[in-house]
């Protein structure tokens, strides 16, 4: 079966989710059409959608934009899975503690953007994910902080505090699995 996995590429690590996806869904015995999102009218006939980092109040309003928001909305009513991951965990939040930040309302969260430090703080840490049996090596740069959950299950924390949520058929996390070369959070997310 192929599936249609689009990847919005408004910014961020674009080729390395869908490398990921593709891995993710060959584990399956499954192939993953990737398509890259930069307008409205994608989304509907895509089967998962990714969420790249970046700039979330870029993001935020590009999506608006384009009209690609709405598009993203019924995505997730309809059952279908996002990863949405950094600033796109930003952007599928409730409340990104930033007006400037148009939020989707896909992930019963408030975070707080940049909140593990600027990009020379960046960092790596073996995370124990829900779902995995071994470590995931999680990569953190200008990551938010997940600082309350509402009705979203958390599948990972680090120094006490959340860095992945699953809330329906949304997966955010803070931290950037597409650099890692392990496809486990995209399988997670898509394909659990």
């Amino acid at each position: 079966m192929t599936l249609t996995a689009g990847v919005l590429a408004v910014q961020g690590d674009v080729s390395e989710h869908a490398a990921a996806i593709s891995d993710a869904a060959e584990t399956h015995g499954e192939t993953a059409d990737v398509v890259e999102i930069r307008q409205s009218g994608i989304v509907p006939d895509c089967d998962l959608l990714a969420i790249p980092g970046g700039e979330s109040t870029t993001i935020s309003r590009l999506l608006d934009r384009e009209g690609i928001a709405p598009e993203v909305v019924d995505h997730v009513e309809a059952g279908k899975p996002v990863l949405a991951t950094c600033a796109g965990l930003i952007v599928c939040s409730t409340d990104a503690n930033d007006d400037r930040v148009d939020t989707l309302d896909l992930l019963d969260v408030s975070v707080e953007r940049n909140a593990f430090g600027r990009q020379k703080d960046s960092f790596e840490a073996p995370l124990d994910v829900t779902g995995l049996d071994e470590p995931f090596h999680a990569v953190f740069i200008r990551a938010p902080v997940i600082d309350e959950v509402g009705d979203a299950e958390v599948l990972a924390s680090w120094d006490d505090r959340p860095v992945a949520v699953r809330d329906g058929p949304v997966v955010g996390t803070s931290f950037h699995p597409e650099l890692t070369g392990d496809s486990r959070i995209h399988d997670l997310a898509f394909f659990e």
